[in-house]
């Protein structure tokens, strides 16, 4: 083979070859089947709100008590610190006395039951004459206001004695401590018939029971 022959065999084997080695035209055109792989963006979720605390609970109002519509739901029992004494003589013959108190105390006071009276210097003290109403119904004082009981004595005879001087103090229905208020009966009988009303509004009726 001639040297010009041998020349132009290898050249055609190298196209060949290079033919062969080459990219594809899908290839080079960039339009073969390769998929198009877009990337996907993880989305994160929002977090969620903070919980809103509980509202406090506003303390409870105290509760108020109405005032009574009562005027007198306030008025205590008349003590012997709330009143005066006086005593004056009614019935000469029974040796009767009629026993004032006045409210000296600037408010007023309920005078509850009957006085206790005693003696002088004699044990005992007199006897309750007649009922005396109840709380509700008991005689309410205003300061100057006063009230009346009647002490009633007996005849005198061998068994009775003769004091100067008695002592009352008020009926309070409790142990409330009083001092005892002293006034002067000049010869007064004291005897079994010694006895002593409720209070009361008017003189006359506290010496007729």
């Amino acid at each position: 083979m001639s040297t010009v022959h041998r020349a132009l065999a290898l050249v055609a084997m190298s196209t060949l070859a290079l033919t062969a080695c080459g990219p594809s035209d899908d290839s080079a055109g960039g339009g073969g089947d390769v998929p198009t792989v877009t990337p996907t963006t993880s989305t994160s979720p929002s977090p969620s709100a903070p919980a809103k605390p509980p509202k406090p609970t506003p303390p409870a109002k105290p509760t108020t008590t109405a005032p009574s519509t009562d005027p007198d739901y306030d008025v205590f029992p008349c003590s012997t610190y709330d009143v005066t004494f006086a005593v004056s003589l009614a019935e000469p013959t029974t040796s009767s006395y009629l026993l004032k108190i006045t409210n000296k105390s600037g408010k007023p006071c309920r005078v509850l039951g009957h006085p206790v009276v005693t003696f002088g210097d004699l044990d005992g003290q007199a006897t309750q004459r007649g009922t005396a109403p109840g709380i509700e119904e008991a005689i309410r004082l205003a300061p100057g206001q006063s009230a009346y009981a009647g002490l009633m004595g007996g005849l005198k005879d061998t068994k009775s004695r003769t004091v100067s001087s008695i002592a009352m103090t008020m009926n309070t229905e409790s142990d409330l401590k009083q001092i005892p208020l002293k006034a002067a009966t000049p010869h007064l009988n004291v005897s079994d018939a010694n006895s002593v009303t409720a209070w009361m509004n008017d003189a006359e009726d506290a010496l007729s029971l």
